[in-house]
């Protein structure tokens, strides 16, 4: 049984990432006389009888060699470089032919189906589903909804934990150009009632194990359909059983179905954004075929993979990059309810995965359980795990500890069009861009103010470019003729241009602000630093700090409250910390505890609620976050009562045990 390493391999994993951002001695000579060796003999074969040509040369190798690094950065990554242009053009034509086409999901699935409908597409537990099933379970969902009304432009909510239905009931609906929208299951409340009402959906499609939270819900002007898996359920008062009405509905075949194009709208896909409730990113067919097409092509898997994904559907990971294997590639996707760190590897081993899916989080979890193994060769058959937030101090160890071939670090937001995506198994790099093509993937990183995170501008009022190992915010230049670089926003209008930054480097063009800081270096690797804004990222989600503002102002009646992330070590993201005004120390913990329980999903309760006398401020009446995370829930600096989040949901007073796990990362967190 293998444990985990001891703290001081850590410590050496992260010396394994290294930031190139100059040339040492050694490589500057190596390179100088690479160049002078290549030029001699250019020289000697094309050049020796003629001035012109001599003279031409000459002047070359001169600013070559006054600047060797550029010629490094060009011969070191030359192989890379040819690679992901090869695969990077492919998929481009992939996504043009699709456009030209005028191809959805639901064309690319029948295709897919017609052409293997024995295959297995979707595993979960015992239950398995052939791209033939899955197709005619689609095509009746579609009949169904046609025959109760719903047209195109019209939206339906989807509120169900993971099942092997889930993908079909919204691939159902799109080939009818309704909208779904998928609301994250662990949302209750002000929130789950947010994100119906702003997608303006006409109708609620629940399964029977999230009944209990809609009747908490006040009475909705909308049609709900109960699913369930089932014999004996209760339906919601007012409710339609769906299960048995699709049992019976004759399937309505694709060409019977309205026209439709590629650009049409597909998905709501919720995003906490900077800031506020979450927003319904918009999912076009074509964003979607970009998404999950774009991590095939460029990480090499094939219709032949199994993947595995634990991840919740209602995710851009898990419900659009993992499932689009099998929709778009003909993959079979295994999938699973809820992550479980001691199955992960009996899973892969039991459904014979070859690729699986990650989140950073869930890196972490697995390096924390025990992991049984052969001496030469490791129980599972993966060959690729892609995904995001893999940290660079854990990465090494995981890898060598549970044998996985490649990593595919991918970088991106679910309404964003800032991708980059690791295809070399550079540590710690969330992807790249080559060093001579930035004109043709137009990702820069802007100079920016690191507290604010507002870009920088110049006499002209022009952003700026960071040079190499320059820290700022990263932005992608928005073009809707092109799949990878189009911004289709969010469902609110005025939510979508404050993530729009103008007149960047010219007057009139238009780039994605991601919110994300990072850092480049010489060879073009981008490697992620933070994020700027009052977000921060927690149990593999964002966590928008107003919405748990509100949600604790309104149970405590205090007028000053505020939320930001604190820095737990050996903890990848933030965890969120409270700071209430409270002098006279009346606010009842027991209650907090029991509304912020029932309000909130788990990854978005505060670790850490701080009671003090009064907010600092600045000469504008700013409340200062800042100076608040940088104390953190420290009791050598803090003087103010620190309540910490027990497991049992309750708040006590943070102890000095307590605090003391949590410095030397034994908390279980």
């Amino acid at each position: 049984m293998s444990e985990c390493k001891p703290h001081r391999d850590l410590k050496e994993d992260e010396k394994a990432m290294e930031i190139l951002l100059e040339l040492n001695l050694k490589q500057k000579l190596a390179t100088r006389l690479g160049i002078l060796l290549v030029g001699c003999i250019i020289f000697g074969l094309f050049c020796y009888d003629s001035a012109l040509a001599s003279l031409t040369l000459g002047a070359l190798l001169a600013l070559m060699l006054r600047n060797p690094t550029n010629v490094f950065a060009l011969v070191m990554t030359c192989h890379r470089d040819i690679i992901a242009l090869h695969r990077f053009v492919a998929l481009n034509f992939y996504l043009l032919r699709k456009d030209r086409k005028g191809c959805t999901v639901a064309h690319c699935f029948e295709e897919q189906a017609r052409r293997q409908p024995e295959k297995i597409c979707f595993i979960m537990d015992e239950r398995r589903l052939s791209f033939a099933q899955a197709l005619r379970l689609s095509q009746q969902v579609a009949g169904y909804f046609q025959q109760r009304g719903l047209q195109r432009g019209d939206c339906v909510a989807l509120l169900m934990e993971t099942r092997v239905e889930y993908t079909c009931i919204w691939l159902g609906l799109s080939q009818l150009g309704v909208i779904t929208a998928l609301i994250n299951s662990h949302l209750r409340g002000d929130s789950l009632l947010h994100c119906i009402r702003v997608a303006k959906a006409c109708a609620l499609i629940v399964g029977s194990e999230l009944s209990d939270v809609v009747q908490t819900l006040p009475p909705l002007e909308l049609s709900i359909y109960q699913y369930t898996d089932v014999e004996q359920h209760e339906l919601l008062p007012g409710a339609i059983e769906l299960t048995s009405a699709l049992a019976a509905q004759v399937p309505l075949p694709l060409s019977r179905n309205p026209p439709s194009n590629a650009r049409d709208k597909l998905l709501y896909v919720y995003t906490s954004g900077t800031t506020g409730l979450p927003k319904a990113a918009v999912i076009t067919n074509l964003r979607f075929l970009f998404m999950s097409a774009g991590a095939f092509y460029m990480l090499r898997l094939n219709s032949d993979d199994v993947v595995y994904n634990p991840l919740p559907l209602y995710h851009t990971a898990g419900g659009i990059v993992g499932v689009g294997n099998a929709l778009l590639n003909g993959c079979t996707v295994v999938l699973r309810k809820k992550f479980s760190a001691s199955n992960f590897w009996t899973d892969c081993c039991q459904y014979n995965c070859t690729v699986a899916q990650y989140i950073g989080e869930l890196c972490r979890y697995l390096l924390a359980t025990p992991y049984k193994h052969a001496p030469q060769q490791p129980l599972h058959q993966l060959r690729l795990m892609y995904g995001n937030g893999l940290r660079p101090q854990i990465w090494t160890q995981f890898v060598s500890r549970f044998g996985i071939p490649q990593i595919g670090e991918i970088y991106g937001a679910t309404e964003g069009n800032s991708n980059l995506i690791n295809i070399t198994n550079r540590i710690g790099a969330i992807g790249f861009v080559p060093v001579f093509g930035r004109s043709l993937y137009p990702v820069q990183i802007l100079r920016c103010d690191e507290l604010t995170g507002e870009p920088l501008r110049n006499a002209k009022g022009h952003c700026m470019r960071c040079a190499p190992g320059e820290v700022g915010l990263l932005v992608g230049k928005v073009d809707a003729r092109r799949a990878v670089s189009a911004f289709h926003g969010y469902a609110d209008k005025a939510a979508s241009e404050q993530k729009l930054l103008r007149n960047v480097y010219t007057k009139g063009d238009c780039y994605f602000n991601s919110g994300d800081m990072v850092v480049c270096d010489i060879l073009g690797y981008f490697y992620f630093k933070d994020r700027t804004g009052d977000t921060f990222r927690w149990r593999g989600e964002n966590v928008a700090t107003q919405e748990v503002e509100a949600i604790i102002t309104n149970c405590i009646g205090l007028s000053d409250c505020v939320v930001y992330g604190v820095q737990i070590p050996h903890v990848e993201g933030k965890a969120g910390m409270a700071a209430i005004v409270d002098p006279t120390q009346k606010v009842d913990m027991d209650y907090l505890s029991i509304v912020i329980r029932g309000s909130l999903p788990p990854y978005a309760r505060p670790l850490f609620i701080r009671l003090l006398d009064e907010i600092p401020r600045t000469a504008t009446f700013k409340l200062k976050k800042r100076e608040l995370a940088l104390e953190g829930y420290n009791l050598e600096v803090v003087k103010d009562s620190i309540y910490y989040l027990n497991r049992d949901g309750v708040y006590r007073q943070l102890s000095g045990e307590q605090y003391a796990s949590l410095q030397a990362g034994t908390a279980g967190l």
